[in-house]
């Protein structure tokens, strides 16, 4: 009967343990996740914040080095470089006033470090959806493109 009390006590303070453990582990996620997505908010925010005051070299920033554009009809442009250049030319032509709504913020991998943003947007002179800004968190806490899908549908 002994050998049965302190096996019920062992069982009982490991249980309790593995409920705190499962408990910090998902408040840790869940802080994660909060900084994650207030990163990518604050990301997305800049870009349309550049593009509205038609900075293309700002806007193009916040696109990782290497990142792939696709823009429908446009074409692909792959790395910040050429991503730029059709920001440049799409502000010269007189395009600005981005504005997202319906947009959804999806936490899309297990350590919580990358983020897919959808929405629509209209502009002063076109109008679109976004399917996939796929945003990554870096190791400075802040966010930037890696890819960029989107569609003008007027």
């Amino acid at each position: 009967m002994k050998n049965l009390t302190s096996l019920m006590a062992v069982l009982a303070l490991s249980t309790s343990l593995t409920g705190q453990s499962f408990a910090q582990e998902a408040e840790t996620r869940a802080t994660s996740e909060y900084e994650l997505s207030a990163a990518v908010a604050k990301a997305s925010r800049a870009w349309r914040d550049a593009f509205n005051a038609g900075d293309a070299a700002a806007a193009a920033a916040l696109y990782e080095e290497d990142a792939v554009m696709v823009a429908t009809p446009f074409g692909t442009f792959e790395g910040r470089d050429a991503i730029e250049a059709f920001w440049t030319d799409l502000i010269a032509k007189g395009f600005d006033d981005v504005v997202y709504f319906n947009t959804t913020t999806k936490v899309v991998d297990q350590s919580l470090t990358t983020a897919s943003v959808s929405a629509d947007w209209t502009m002063n002179n076109a109008k679109g959806i976004i399917t996939n800004e796929l945003w990554v968190m870096q190791p400075d806490g802040t966010a930037r493109m890696r890819e960029d899908h989107f569609e003008v549908v007027q």
